[in-house]
């Protein structure tokens, strides 16, 4: 590669991200408007300086295209499991019986907003947190912006070692790291360790936005609990099983939440009624229907199929092997740019394999909860029809949004444009370098909505920069890793999921707005923590 890593081409490859920031936070543009405009400055940037030819461009247009569909289909299939409940008005069930339960609100909060996306960031991942957990949050009575924020930061620390480890795995491989070496294991601990400190942040955040210093003295002993499991387990649990280091913690943490809520200091019914979380005129559905007399187990049962039918498929081997061979991609020829970046070829790029896809298992729980919820007679007459309509109706908006910058990211990535922004960074900065590593992961994940995207395109480049600096080089990887976890909350792509789950599309500059005070921040004291552990 002959990519010239000067100042004006790692400003070129820099502006179409400024130009989406800007647009996003100061100018208040949704996604949708904002992602053409970063597409468009791209493609010419990799035209003009990065010298792309048309057939490069189409075919990483063409890759884009196909991700963004894998995208959307989870955001239908999400979408059409918030319409079953809604029709069935499961979410007003939910929030009733939510409440008795766990009557402190800030813990009702903390659990729907934070231990649950854990949960389903253990064994799912790919947005499904963020695209249902929004609708659960708006069901017990919380503002849609907020209902987005919530999740996208409660399960970002699960970010690497969730998803039964994929983004782990992925990191492991771009970097040569052996399993079960001592380089594997160290690496390991590192991230974790990283990734305790902002599971730890999530909590108190949440906290702040809920009811500032009063919240966070009242939520402090649970917060700290719940840390202490998710992220000490995790810590712990990956120099056993990198596979279950985030899922078990998860599980756990969904149990002593509740059992939490029976302890004196939050038995009580106990709420902020000026928080800005929360929407105080909030009635639910069950206003304008007849009482119905569904359950809360009831309400939860596309929830609990959900959750089955995933553990089922990926923790049974036999099953998840045979499920997994069903698989079909595109292929894509090798294309070079002028100074020489080249694309593999691919006879099946990024292969879809729709048995063990969290959107098959979000179709099944939602075609299932439907039946379940028709025999019941909890959904009338008509109440297929719309349930279908409007999932399609909700869906067809974020799709421009999420194809713009799913090719952006492409684009960026196939041109060099991406090598050339983290080359030029540890080129200028030498060692001072290591405190803005974790904002390579962060920037990678920002791109791609990917943290496996990020650990494969940096995690090789953190391991050759920390030799070339000579510095601790699984510290570096493991920073590079909880990085791109903290940029899952971030990334536009998963942000639209949010918002269009919660019927706020458009409002993505101001969820992002409220997010990167909190990620950039903590993001900043693990490159400093890093820089002090392996500089100083």
């Amino acid at each position: 590669m002959n990519i010239p890593t000067n100042l004006f081409m790692w400003i070129m490859a820099f502006l179409p991200i400024v130009v989406l920031l800007v647009l996003m936070i100061k100018y208040q543009w949704g996604a949708t408007e904002a992602a053409p405009i970063g597409l468009l400055i791209t493609i010419v940037a990799g035209m003009v300086f990065y010298k792309a030819d048309i057939r490069l461009l189409a075919a990483e247009s063409a890759k884009g295209i196909w991700s963004a569909l894998t995208i959307l289909v989870i955001v239908w299939t999400a979408i059409l499991m918030y319409q079953v409940g809604e029709e069935a008005s499961a979410f007003s069930v939910i929030k009733s019986g939510m409440r008795k339960l766990l009557p402190n609100e800030l813990l009702l909060v903390l659990a729907m907003g934070w231990i649950f996306e854990s949960f389903l960031q253990g064994i799912t991942g790919f947005g499904v947190p963020v695209a249902v957990g929004a609708p659960l949050l708006i069901g017990i009575g919380m503002k849609p912006k907020w209902a987005v924020i919530l999740p996208l930061l409660g399960q970002a620390w699960g970010n690497t070692f969730g998803t039964l480890a994929a983004a782990w795995d992925a990191l492991a491989m771009s970097a040569n790291l052996a399993a079960g070496s001592r380089e594997y294991l160290v690496t390991a601990l590192w991230t974790a360790g990283f990734l305790w400190f902002w599971n730890a942040i999530t909590g108190f955040a949440i906290c702040w936005f809920y009811g500032k210093g009063k919240a966070v003295k009242k939520g402090f002993p649970a917060v700290v609990l719940l840390s202490l499991i998710q992220g000490g387990g995790e810590l712990l649990l990956t120099q056993v099983n990198t596979t279950l280091s985030c899922f078990i913690p998860s599980c756990i943490s969904l149990v002593v939440v509740l059992l939490l809520g029976k302890m004196k200091r939050y038995k009580e019914e106990w709420m902020m009624e000026d928080s800005d979380l929360m929407n105080r005129e909030f009635t639910g559905r069950s206003s304008e229907k007849e009482e119905t007399d569904m359950t809360l187990l009831q309400a939860f049962v596309p929830y609990i199929l959900l959750s089955a039918m995933t553990l089922a498929v990926l923790l049974i081997k036999p099953v998840h092997n045979l499920l997994q061979q069903v698989e079909f991609g595109c292929p894509f020829p090798e294309t070079t740019t002028g100074y020489g970046f080249v694309n593999k070829a691919y006879e099946s790029f990024s292969p879809f394999q729709p048995f063990t896809h969290a959107s098959m298992f979000l179709l099944l729980a939602s075609l299932i909860g439907l039946f379940y919820y028709r025999q019941k007679g909890w959904i009338k007459e008509g109440g297929v029809k719309r349930i279908f309509g409007k999932s399609v109706a909700m869906t067809m908006p974020s799709g421009i949004a999420v194809i713009g910058l799913v090719i952006m990211s492409k684009i960026m990535s196939g041109t060099g444009q991406t090598v050339v922004l983290a080359n030029g960074i540890s080129r200028v900065l030498g060692r001072i370098y290591i405190v803005l590593a974790p904002f390579v992961g962060l920037l990678g994940t920002f791109m791609t909505g990917s943290n496996v995207s990020s650990n494969i395109l940096f995690g090789d480049f953190q391991v050759q920069t920390a030799k070339l600096l000579d510095v601790n080089a699984p510290a570096v990887l493991g920073a590079q890793s909880a990085g791109g976890a903290i940029g899952s909350a971030v990334s536009p792509s998963k942000i639209i999921l949010g918002t269009t789950t919660a019927n706020i599309l458009g409002s993505e500059g101001q969820v992002l707005k409220k997010i990167i005070v909190i990620t950039v921040p903590a993001t900043i004291v693990i490159g400093i923590i890093l820089y002090a552990a392996t500089v100083i």
